[in-house]
């Protein structure tokens, strides 16, 4: 599976979890840390683990990866799941206007996930 399919599939576990804002930013021409950053949004943190529980479910099963690092549960205001060429984030909104990360990786080229999540 390629990252971008990776990224794909995480961003559809985030979206039949209700995740929020859902988006996804390819970063391959402008850092080493990944390929892609999937970027999601929860309500509450047990949303927020719950998001995260999905990608991790379905990365799993369907790509056969586990997360190489997992940081943020503690606090539940941010976790990073890493697979290495792809990073999932997932805020609170609070944390996720803070750090702000698609305005930090503008130069990204955002990844068009219109066909992929379903509508509210």
């Amino acid at each position: 599976m390629t990252p971008k399919e990776m990224a794909i599939l995480a961003a559809k576990a985030l979206d039949e979890k209700k995740g929020k804002e859902i988006s996804a930013i390819e970063i391959t021409d402008l850092t080493t840390l990944a390929d892609y950053f999937v970027i999601a949004t929860g309500t509450s943190n047990t949303q927020i683990n719950a998001l995260c529980g999905a990608v991790e479910k379905a990365l799993k099963e369907q790509a056969g990866e586990d997360p190489l690092r997992r940081e943020g549960y503690r606090d539940g205001t941010w976790v990073l799941l890493d697979y290495g060429c792809i990073c999932v984030h997932v805020f609170s909104e609070e944390a996720r206007e803070f750090y702000s990360l698609e305005r930090l990786w503008h130069d990204g080229k955002p990844v068009d996930l219109s066909g992929v999540l379903t509508k509210d």
